[in-house]
């Protein structure tokens, strides 16, 4: 593995993947010991899929204190719960369902409702949850879309501009669907924010957010900056391939 600051790169997608697994897990430990609790919230895609499956099976499975892990997501499809393409879904059939986790501890985006509506009451629910403390979640998953975007702030879309909101519905015109998502200022507010990018196909716009001047409208996933936490990339040589030309 190199290191450079706080982007990590791993020979292959599986290693990578495990060490995510290893980071999560100390991670949900020292929270665990400082507070008594573990906050954390997933992403979509084919590498957090793998790092689920892997997580949902020993060693690290056994590893995690899940009695004291609540689990929340960071964006959702306006889709119905048990939708192939819906995030909590993906979670529960590849992690959730595998472990020993109460179900009070978990909290999907509430597709039931209307996208508005779903988002209201998601934001009532991370409020509620940190009750009298401003809401920073322990650890924030994301990825990286071809195009920039990441959790669901897409380029050109209005909740990029959001600032008072901590969760959002926005309309996404290239894909045709509304969809529920954490706002920049939320997840800025994250004690830990790791993306999880794989793959060449990744290569071009990774090269572009990390090395391109700060243009958040285009690039969306130049906007995610902790305000007092940490930031980590977690890449294969893949993704890494147009950064070695820098």
């Amino acid at each position: 593995m190199k290191q450079q600051n706080n982007i990590k790169v791993f020979p292959t997608d599986g290693e990578l993947t495990r060490a995510a697994a290893l980071f999560i897990i100390d991670t949900a430990k020292a929270a665990v010991l400082s507070k008594g609790q573990f906050s954390i919230s997933l992403s979509g895609g084919h590498t957090p899929e793998q790092l689920y499956a892997l997580l949902a099976n020993p060693p690290y499975k056994n590893e995690m204190p899940w009695n004291k892990t609540f689990v929340f997501w960071g964006d959702e499809r306006w889709v119905a719960l048990d939708d192939k393409d819906n995030n909590a879904h993906m979670a529960k059939v590849q992690l959730l369902d595998h472990i020993d986790i109460p179900a009070t501890n978990i909290f999907p985006i509430p597709v039931n409702l209307p996208p508005a509506q779903a988002a209201t009451e998601y934001e009532r629910v991370i409020i509620s949850f940190f009750k009298d403390q401003p809401p920073a979640f322990d650890l924030i998953l994301l990825g990286l879309g071809e195009n920039g975007h990441t959790a669901s702030l897409f380029p050109g879309t209005t909740v990029l501009s959001e600032h008072s909101r901590l969760v959002k519905e926005v309309y996404v015109e290239e894909v045709n669907m509304y969809r529920i998502t954490m706002t920049a200022p939320l997840i800025n507010k994250s004690r830990n924010i790791m993306f999880l990018v794989a793959g060449e196909g990744k290569a071009e716009i990774l090269n572009t957010v990390l090395n391109s001047p700060s243009t958040p409208d285009k690039y969306p996933a130049q906007m995610i900056s902790p305000t007092s936490g940490n930031l980590y990339w977690y890449i294969d040589e893949k993704a890494e391939a147009k950064l070695l030309k820098q």
